[in-house]
């Protein structure tokens, strides 16, 4: 009796070892851009409605995060707003770009503060810390609170290169999640930060136009507004499997949401731009 029992209990085991598999199968970690990250929230939760056996769980971190967890094997898809090359310790022939969507970055201020736009030497000076009160760019007599992006953000990682021309930022508060940011703002009278475009409209916070462009996604499918990057979804070439390819395709394919959550498709793009910041037109 005893060994009848052990062998009903060994293969009942065995069918929920096999069940397990399966279902790790078909269960999707994607984390990392916190700039990518409402995007594909929503993305998973109406893939995930249309294929019940699926599991998509979306985490943040940052695009460094990403980068590295999906290189490690520990995440299926890492979300990045920058290259693979761009970051140092990432071994890029280990993994795949997959390009979803394009974001625009913006600065944005308190919105209660009298300031609407700046010059680019502007926003460098106070960004590097040369420029700090409001009246020094014809705003009120306010002291200017810098919030940045810890390292490892790729929103920081893209404002600074394309809208710092390269500078660095000085030391200060920084925070590792958009939505943080657009909060510590909101509440903060004089500061000023950098976020995404799906975030630049949220409540207690506003945009700035620079050198008069304004910060919207025409300006960016044609480079006249340059703060912007392609968001990636990266999997690990040794790792995948069809759930991933088929939710990275869903994602891509949505343009509905991705308008609505203020991204940009890809097609709509009237440039390219590689790794190194090469600007070249698309080819009718």
């Amino acid at each position: 009796m005893k060994k009848k029992i052990l062998i009903a209990f060994a293969a009942m085991s065995g069918l929920l070892l096999l069940s397990a598999c399966g279902a790790g199968n078909k269960q999707v970690t994607a984390g990392g851009s916190t700039a990518l990250q409402p995007l594909v929230e929503q993305a998973s939760l109406d893939f995930m409605k249309k294929n019940p056996d699926d599991i998509i769980m979306v985490q943040g971190g940052g695009s460094g995060v990403g980068l590295a967890q999906v290189a490690a094997g520990s995440f299926q898809i890492g979300n990045s707003d920058i290259f693979a090359e761009e970051k140092t310790g990432i071994d890029e022939t280990k993994i795949t770009d997959h390009k979803v969507a394009v974001i625009g970055f913006s600065p944005v201020v308190n919105s209660k503060l009298k300031v609407s736009h700046l010059t680019s030497q502007e926003l460098i000076d106070i960004f590097t810390g040369k420029i700090t009160n409001w009246k020094q760019v014809g705003g009120p007599d306010v002291k200017i609170t810098v919030i940045g992006r810890t390292a490892g953000s790729g929103t920081r990682v893209n404002f600074d290169k394309y809208g710092l021309n390269g500078a660095t930022e000085i030391n200060g508060p920084t925070l590792d999640a958009s939505g943080s940011v657009v909060q510590l703002v909101g509440q903060t009278p004089g500061a000023i930060s950098y976020v995404a475009f799906s975030y630049m409209n949220k409540a207690g916070v506003k945009p700035l136009q620079v050198d008069g462009v304004v910060p919207n996604d025409e300006n960016v499918t044609t480079n006249k507004w340059k703060i912007w990057s392609y968001e990636h979804m990266y999997t690990n070439n040794a790792k995948t499997n069809a759930v991933e390819d088929k939710f990275i395709e869903y994602v891509k394919s949505d343009s509905k949401t991705l308008k609505k959550l203020g991204y940009i498709s890809v097609s709509d793009m009237k440039v390219d731009r590689d790794a190194h910041g090469n600007v070249e037109k698309v080819k009718e």
